[in-house]
């Protein structure tokens, strides 16, 4: 008689065997197409492009003046002499403090200002508020070449020549910040709204108190776009100022070229010192400024 333990065996399904498609499915391989490597080879060919110049730059600020022109990379004699000379030489210390000042000054403003911009063309209902927002989105599509002189007579009307206004007033508006900031917030959930202004909160409470904390990721990435721009900017500096004691960094290193036009180590240390802020805020922020993009939501 067979005993309990043969019975369920006897009684018990088959296994089925493990089979190549089965196996295929349970673990499938990535298959490396023409496709990927041709991607995989733009890819390095752009990062190549893109960081050979600052390698350039920072080697050759570490070059005395008779390698600069030399056809090798590396200096054959490091020295920091150059950098020496940028700073106790030139008032090269000043233009940095113009330019940190300037943009973030901005900064500040502009962010103030288009997030409440923002929020009003996104959440508040009043009579042309399609066309107010159409009117601001269409400057995106006008240069700076165009409005300059335009833009000149009026700083000029109001005195601001050759002052810290002059340089900070004009830059706060930007349609960009504006457009980005209304995207961000038609995404936000409309229950959170309704919810602050049941329980009695006004509007500006509703933006200061539920808005702002939920804007801090754009608000970030933003930021570093504004103060990027402004550090960076020269055509405006250029037009509007003329006194030596009002030169944003930028100005200095093309007044530094001109003076040293043969010397162009002092030139590249000078822009590496100038770049160097810039790299470092963008290494800190990048997380920021990557979830600011993905989460914007173009509606």
């Amino acid at each position: 008689m067979p005993t309990t333990d043969q019975l369920l065996e006897a009684t018990a399904p088959a296994a089925r065997p493990e089979t190549p498609t089965r196996r295929r499915r349970a673990a499938p391989r990535a298959r490396w197409s023409r496709r990927n490597t041709g991607l995989l080879v733009l890819g390095l060919v752009l990062g190549i492009g893109t960081v050979l110049p600052l390698l350039v730059m920072v080697l050759g600020s570490l070059k005395p003046e008779e390698e600069v022109t030399a056809p090798t990379l590396l200096p054959q004699q490091p020295t920091l002499e150059n950098y020496v000379y940028v700073f106790t030489e030139v008032p090269f210390v000043r233009y940095l403090l113009n330019s940190a000042f300037v943009s973030g000054v901005i900064t500040v403003l502009a962010l103030w200002f288009h997030s409440m911009a923002a929020y009003a063309l996104a959440r508040l209902r009043f009579p042309g508020r399609e066309a107010v927002f159409l009117v601001i989105f269409s400057t995106l599509l006008v240069s700076l070449p165009v409005v300059m002189v335009p833009t000149f007579a009026v700083v000029r009307t109001l005195g601001m020549v050759d002052s810290y206004a002059g340089l900070i007033v004009p830059a706060i508006f930007n349609a960009f910040g504006i457009f980005l900031l209304r995207q961000f917030y038609l995404s936000i959930p409309g229950e959170l709204e309704e919810a602050a202004l049941l329980d009695g909160a006004s509007y500006w409470r509703v933006y200061w108190n539920v808005i702002l904390p939920l804007s801090r990721p754009i608000l970030s990435a933003l930021a570093v776009f504004f103060f990027l721009a402004n550090w960076n900017s020269f055509v405006w500096p250029l037009t509007i100022t003329s006194d030596p004691d009002l030169r944003t960094v930028q100005l200095g290193i093309a007044s530094f070229q001109q003076q040293y036009a043969g010397n162009w180590n002092y030139t590249l240390a000078a822009a590496t010192v100038a770049a160097l802020p810039m790299l470092v805020m963008f290494f800190f922020f990048q997380r920021q400024i990557v979830e600011s993009i993905k989460s914007a939501g173009f509606k």
